[in-house]
């Protein structure tokens, strides 16, 4: 059996634990023999991801839930697998349950045409649907569930005692996840999550990506400010909320203005 390392009590990260970069973050809660996953990742790292668990000396018979942070391809490609090996329900927000029963390889950014993207997106059956303010229970600990949309619609952050398990709402470096209208990305919905989760007492963020990082709200507001700046630009296409550039050129052409 492997020694486990946990970043905090009752939290294992799964790169972390294997000093390696294997899939998206996954992190595995546990209280006893009561344990869940927020997110498994690709399908392919599926295998790595449950050997681990079991060198870990955790009962697949054991997992209460496999949770879903949201419905992109690199956090849940799989979840079919997954499920059922360890038999156990899936939990995620009612909006990306629909697109994860359905295999929606679109909104799911399985299949990006233009890149040359092309991926499986193997169906799974959602038990659990869970949204703003439900509690999820594993052993004694309870993982408070909150809706944080802007990323995608149906995004979902974690908060266990001073801990969020953040999703892809904000990252180390002050990226966010993508901003794309095919999986329902709002710019203002995401500034309003940020909002929450800078204007919270929690003190560390556990994102799906990359290292975990103590809470800054200078950090947090900067990224704020700079979706603000998204909201008037044509950059993000119809996410952005309107092109002031528009309105003025609109006004020169009326007054007809010469180019200066």
């Amino acid at each position: 059996m492997l020694p486990r390392t946990p970043i905090f009590p009752h939290v294992i990260e799964l790169n972390h634990q294997a000093r390696r970069r294997v899939t998206c973050s996954v992190y595995l809660i546990y209280d006893d023999d009561a344990w869940t996953l927020i997110d498994i990742g690709y399908e392919d790292a599926v295998d790595e991801v449950l050997e681990l668990i079991r060198q870990l000396d955790f009962p697949f018979s054991k997992c209460v839930a496999l949770i879903a942070s949201h419905a992109d391809v690199d956090h849940i490609q799989g979840l079919a697998k997954a499920k059922q090996v360890l038999r156990t329900e899936v939990a995620c927000h009612p909006v990306a349950a629909k697109k994860l029963e359905e295999g929606d390889r679109i909104a799911t950014f399985a299949q990006i045409s233009a890149q040359g993207i092309d991926l499986a997106m193997p169906p799974v059956k959602t038990e659990r649907p869970v949204t703003d303010g439900d509690i999820i229970r594993v052993g004694n600990l309870e993982l408070e569930v909150w809706h944080t949309p802007g990323h995608t619609d149906g995004q979902l952050a974690f908060r266990l005692g001073n801990l969020l398990f953040s999703g892809d709402n904000l990252f180390r470096d002050g990226s966010v996840g993508v901003i794309d209208a095919h999986h329902g990305s709002s710019i203002p919905d995401f500034i309003r999550s940020l909002e929450r989760i800078r204007d919270s007492d929690v003190e560390w963020l556990l994102p799906s990506h990359g290292p975990v990082f103590r809470k800054d709200n200078a950090h947090i507001q900067a990224t704020i400010a700079r979706l603000e700046g998204y909201q008037k630009l044509a950059d993000f296409g119809t996410c952005a909320t309107s092109w002031p550039l528009m309105e003025e050129w609109e006004d020169e052409l009326v007054e007809g203005r010469l180019p200066q």
